[in-house]
């Protein structure tokens, strides 16, 4: 009789002091959350793309951890831009952001969230210079993508602003300009990129 009193109380003790620590018994699996992420988001090849002979050295910004960051690639001689006129810079950069991830880039956790069928075009008339007019209004696109057109292009000499910032339109003429800026807000949070830009006046 003696022993079962002391189990009892022995349990009835287990049971306050799980109380006070706050854990109630379930008998239901309980959802941690999801894993924290493994991905290193190291740029691979990150200061080799410019020693490789035929080459030209460029960076795009990828996703990677819910952020946007530079990765450094090389393009062959032939199918780099034949000029350095920012139209023609900005298209073979959209065709790098186009492309899937290499193996490398991926097992680091890189990924691109770019539209296949988006395109660039030049300015319109009475636009700003250097103006980069997209086949999606900038506010359609997925806020990554977004995200990484602005920081592949303003760091790129697809822009000659010296503060990181691109001129976007659409193809919508009534739709106010707006300047996107890349800076460390956008790269850290590129989920705020469609609320990110200023009317160009």
């Amino acid at each position: 009789m003696r022993i079962s009193r002391l189990r009892a109380g022995a349990v009835g003790l287990a049971g306050l002091l799980l109380a006070g620590c706050g854990i109630r018994g379930t008998s239901v699996p309980v959802d941690a959350g999801p894993a924290p992420s493994r991905a290193s988001c190291e740029a691979p090849g990150e200061g080799r793309t410019s020693q490789l002979a035929g080459r030209v050295p460029l960076t795009v910004f990828l996703m990677c951890a819910t952020q946007v960051r530079p990765v450094h690639r090389s393009t062959q001689e032939s199918d780099a831009p034949t000029s350095t006129r920012p139209l023609d810079v900005a298209r073979e950069l959209l065709d790098q952001l186009q492309e899937d991830p290499t193996a490398a880039e991926t097992q680091a956790g890189f990924g691109t969230e770019m539209p296949a069928e988006l395109q660039v075009n030049g300015p319109a008339h009475d636009d700003p210079r250097h103006t980069l007019r997209l086949s999606l209004q900038p506010e359609e696109l997925p806020p990554y993508a977004l995200a990484q057109l602005v920081c592949t292009f303003s760091t790129s000499a697809a822009t000659s602003d010296r503060n990181h910032s691109v001129v976007l339109g659409g193809p919508e003429r009534a739709v106010p300009l707006q300047r996107y800026t890349c800076g460390q807000n956008l790269r850290e949070h590129p989920e705020i990129a469609l609320s990110s830009g200023a009317p160009v006046r």
